[in-house]
């Protein structure tokens, strides 16, 4: 469990993450109330992979496409509104998760049946001096090498 007292607390756990090889193909599913910082915590570590230009929530268009300087292929998706299965195909997520590159799913819980088993699930929550308490939890081999970098 990780406590982050402040922004710079997780721009730092971004950077960290942003540095292991491991993330460039990997799916981390974020879990947290409204105002937890799950969108926080995604523009975070698309700076630090070098994302330029408007970092927005998915709301609305449930995914938004980035690509890094170097190529990296990441989706920033967001389930809150997501409710219709048909929409998993016709919206070709399938397709995303099946090919590299990183996934960031915001509200997973909401696709949970159509999703893979995350590689690193983050449970964030609020506590009452604003601070964030966060989970970590590895599905797989990548997550537990994602783990082991991002919490030394």
């Amino acid at each position: 469990m990780l406590l982050w007292q402040n922004e710079a607390d997780t721009d730092a756990f971004a950077q960290r993450l942003a540095s292991l090889p491991a993330l460039r193909n990997a799916f981390i599913a974020l879990q947290g109330d409204l105002g937890a910082g799950k969108t926080t915590l995604v523009r975070h570590l698309l700076r630090a992979l070098g994302v330029q230009g408007r970092i927005k929530s998915p709301t609305y268009a449930v995914v938004e496409p980035h690509e890094t300087p170097d190529g990296l292929q990441a989706w920033h998706f967001d389930f809150y509104r997501f409710s219709d299965p048909r929409e998993w195909e016709d919206a070709g997520f399938r397709d995303i998760f099946a090919s590299p590159g990183l996934k960031l799913a915001e509200w997973p819980d909401k696709a949970a049946a159509m999703l893979p088993v995350p590689d690193l699930v983050l449970r964030l929550d609020v506590a009452a001096d604003d601070t964030r308490t966060v989970r970590l939890h590895a599905g797989t081999a990548v997550g537990q090498a994602l783990l082991a970098g991002a919490t030394q």
